[in-house]
């Protein structure tokens, strides 16, 4: 029995970490659209957002190389970089979500903070 529990704990473990990933993927994804989308131009505010956009893109595409390394860094450093993330993405959705057309950017990034938050419960 305790085999079984163990074995579904690990496959638990691997589907929320490609969940995490996959959601990290998509946040850079739609924060990289969004920030290139930006008048070059732009108002203080606008130069901003696109740089928090970029800035979120970066972290998450790092977060997602973590989450993909098959050498798992240890439990700590993998905590540090999700919980950047988590941040940097609520930081993130905020900012796009002040902007007109800046919605479905937004609720990408709140959705990879909620990744990040669920998969750091199951370090514990």
């Amino acid at each position: 029995m305790t085999t079984t529990t163990s074995q579904q704990q690990l496959v638990q473990f691997l589907e929320d970490r490609f969940t995490c990933a996959q959601a990290c993927t998509d946040c850079a994804r739609a924060c990289a659209l969004r920030a290139s989308l930006v008048d070059p131009d732009a108002t203080r505010e606008q130069e901003l957002v696109r740089r928090k956009g970029i800035m979120c893109a970066e972290v998450c595409d790092a977060t997602c190389h973590v989450l993909s390394e098959q050498n798992l860094l240890d439990e700590a450093a993998i905590r540090a970089q999700l919980e950047w993330c988590r941040s940097v993405c609520i930081e993130c959705a905020h900012a796009f979500e002040a902007q007109p057309g800046g919605e479905a950017t937004a609720v990408a990034c709140r959705e990879c903070a909620r990744a990040c938050t669920d998969f750091m419960a199951t370090l514990t």
